[in-house]
């Protein structure tokens, strides 16, 4: 038995349409355009798995006038990798994105501020651990579940999925916005990824590129400068046509770039049920009313379920995540960028420190405006960082362990980039860098995962990390030492001194120490009493002390 099925394409100054699939012997099926604008036309369809394009009469400039192209269809939800062609599937009469059937919506999530967010690329996060160049796949993901559990992570932060070209890319130049990566697996298993992480209490973010498109994306072929600006308007930091968020359409009382960045957002939403997304570019996109905009349309379609919304604008600009600013955070690049110094050795600069211990002195509000992390898929990791400086082993994941106890206990949602969390060096590359998994079974990688997994810990137990307040009780310019407080008002709070010098400080006294009693330090396990607000301690080169108030 067969089924109307309609296919429609928004081309609403294109003189013609035409339909042609695997249904139709690739013969061209007419279309007739409605006065919305839309092209459309109804095939009896059994159901089946179809493959299909539309042939459209181009509007853009770099085409003769209206001469006909084949493009796929922009909220095509499934590529055919090696055709091109667009996948339509039907089930009991109906488009379907595949029969997944998810087990578990009911888990209870993580809310914002208790987040500890891991950054990864799927094809270089892991899968075919013998062959060095095998692709890593959204099942070989899930296998590693149980290592991001145990490692105490609550988020996963997808470096962007959407079908690019070729198999393999960082995903930064999306060619189908409504469909996965192929190179990746199915749909279905990507829900599979996400479905695992909601049963373990992992939040998944999405990133997101709303910013531009890949070059040869249909929405380019069909009509250009409808939906892009005509040419980069920063030619410097240009990736590919830029949406045109400012272009409305009179005619049809519609702004056309907007409304297929807000179909995207909701359609990521409810059919893989993500639970946030980041925005990259969001200082090229230069338009809070649309980032506005977008969020809420983000948040409708989540519904009652937490949904992060995080800017990449670098250089951060507190007006983004503010009260009348459209996101709920984004990234924190000074803080990588100081601390990177600061443990290098590089430079040593209390006030620049403070600022982003304390984003509040930066201007932002709350603990979860900013994401704070050592490194990203934009720079190199720690370890390589300090081997440019003729910094190695021991030295090196000391100087580690220093960074990640800022990143765990300054004001924000503390973010790892994968294998930061066991010393991974390799350089950033483009190219396939797939992460050195074999390292865990060397002491000193062994220790420093260790240490990340008593962070997370420390972090879930002592809410007083959660919270934006920050009090820098001492500071010594001198010794290169900076001590400060984070509290809640249920009196939990946690105390960090800092060593930033290549000295050992034997017998150091902190002052104003911010209560008397007895403190755990954490890094070494022990207990320690302060007296007169005065604690004594001894502190080695590139360290830093953890101290839990007890009572």
């Amino acid at each position: 038995m067969s089924s109307p099925i309609e296919f429609n394409l928004f081309a609403p100054y294109n003189e013609g349409a035409a339909l042609v699939g695997s249904f139709s012997d690739w013969e061209e099926i007419p279309m007739q355009k409605d006065k919305d604008g839309f092209f459309r036309t109804t095939v009896e369809l059994k159901d089946g798995v179809y493959q299909y394009k539309f042939r459209v009469q181009s509007k853009s400039w770099f085409f003769e006038p209206d001469q006909w192209v084949d493009v796929n269809d922009p909220y095509a939800t499934d590529i055919d990798n090696p055709t091109q062609n667009g996948v339509v599937r039907i089930k009991d009469g109906e488009r379907i994105v595949d029969t997944y059937v998810w087990q578990h919506d009911d888990k209870p999530l993580p809310p914002d501020h208790e987040l500890v967010i891991y950054e990864m690329h799927v094809g270089d996060f892991s899968g075919g651990e013998d062959d060095p160049h095998a692709r890593g796949k959204y099942k070989h993901v899930i296998e590693k579940l149980d290592y991001l559990c145990d490692l105490g992570i609550n988020a996963i932060e997808l470096m962007p999925v959407k079908e690019y070209p070729g198999d393999h890319s960082w995903g930064y130049n999306p060619r189908y916005f409504f469909a996965t990566e192929s190179s990746y697996g199915t749909t279905e298993e990507l829900k599979r990824l996400i479905d695992e992480c909601h049963g373990r209490g992992i939040r998944v973010i999405m990133d997101g590129i709303y910013n531009h498109s890949e070059a040869e994306s249909p929405l380019t072929q069909i009509d250009h400068d409808y939906w892009y600006h005509h040419e980069p308007r920063d030619p410097d930091n240009n990736w590919g046509p830029e949406f045109n968020y400012e272009h409305y359409d009179e005619n049809l009382d519609t702004y056309p770039a907007r409304r297929f960045a807000g179909d995207t957002v909701r359609f990521w939403t409810q059919e893989y049920h993500i639970d946030g997304v980041r925005y990259d570019a969001a200082r090229q996109i230069a338009n809070y009313d649309f980032m506005h905009w977008l969020v809420q349309e983000a948040k409708q379609a989540a519904g009652s379920k937490p949904f992060y919304n995080i800017a990449e604008h670098i250089p951060e600009n507190p007006s983004i995540t503010n009260v009348d600013g459209p996101m709920d955070g984004c990234w924190h690049d000074s803080f990588y960028h100081c601390v990177l110094e600061h443990i290098c050795g590089d430079t040593f600069d209390l006030e620049r420190l403070k600022d982003v211990i304390d984003a509040r002195r930066q201007g932002f509000m709350g603990a979860t405006n900013i994401v704070n992390y050592l490194t990203n898929h934009d720079h190199n990791h720690i370890l390589a960082e300090l081997g440019d400086r003729e910094i190695f082993d021991e030295e090196a994941f000391k100087r580690a362990k220093l960074g990640a106890v800022l990143l765990m206990t300054a004001m924000g949602v503390p973010l790892v980039w994968m294998g930061e969390e066991f010393g991974e060096y390799k350089y950033k590359t483009v190219d396939q860098a797939k992460i050195e998994w074999p390292l865990l079974g060397n002491d000193l990688n062994r220790s420093l995962w260790d240490y990340y997994k008593g962070l997370i810990q420390l972090r879930k137990s002592n809410h007083a990390l959660y919270t934006e307040n920050v009090d820098f009780f001492h500071e010594n310019p001198e010794a290169k030492v900076l001590a400060y407080t984070r509290w809640n008002d249920e009196g939990s709070r946690v105390a960090v001194v800092a060593n930033f010098s290549d000295q050992f400080l034997a017998g150091y006294q902190v002052p104003n120490f911010p209560a008397n009693g007895t403190w755990h330090e954490w890094t070494r396990d022990y207990d320690v009493e302060s007296g007169d607000h005065n604690l004594i301690v001894d502190l080695g080169s590139y360290e830093a002390q953890v101290f839990v108030w007890q009572s």
